[in-house]
């Protein structure tokens, strides 16, 4: 019986893409990391503890690129600094899709209810020929994978 065969995505070939933004590629995103605590509980005169599981938590979203006119990003931040992430517009659903060899859509997350909590211009260096890079870290309330 032949197996069919599947190759990994590269972590090279993916995309953004924020409601209501329109964004250049990013060079880098880091996805949320989600985890759950374990907690350790004994009923009455029980000898022994169980572990049942906690609240499911998710980290941030971060992602990175070369700085450019386009001040979306930055204003997007601006809003939600000044009138807090329930302010219209303030948070956002934002998907990371990864492509695979032949170009189709691969892995996806879809997270909602996004919002910035950091925005930073990069490091200016005179001596140096780096591209100037802008970062932003994202909260989120939710994370579901597709595929």
């Amino acid at each position: 019986m032949a197996t069919e065969r599947t190759d990994p995505y590269k972590s090279f070939r993916f995309r953004v893409e924020i409601q209501g933004i329109q964004v250049a590629a990013f060079s880098n995103a880091t996805i949320p990391e989600e985890s759950m605590d374990a907690i350790d509980y004994r009923e009455g005169t029980d000898p022994y503890t169980r572990r049942l599981s906690g609240m499911p938590k998710v980290g941030t979203l971060s992602l990175k690129r070369g700085m450019s006119s386009s001040l979306e990003l930055y204003e997007w931040w601006l809003l939600v600094s000044e009138l807090g992430a329930g302010a219209p517009g303030g948070r956002k659903n934002v998907s990371v899709v990864v492509v695979d060899d032949a170009g189709n859509d691969g892995a996806r997350w879809d997270m909602a209810g996004v919002w910035p909590t950091k925005y930073q211009s990069g490091d200016l260096d005179a001596k140096g020929g780096d591209v100037l890079i802008e970062s932003l870290e994202l909260a989120l309330e939710t994370i579901k994978r597709a595929r």
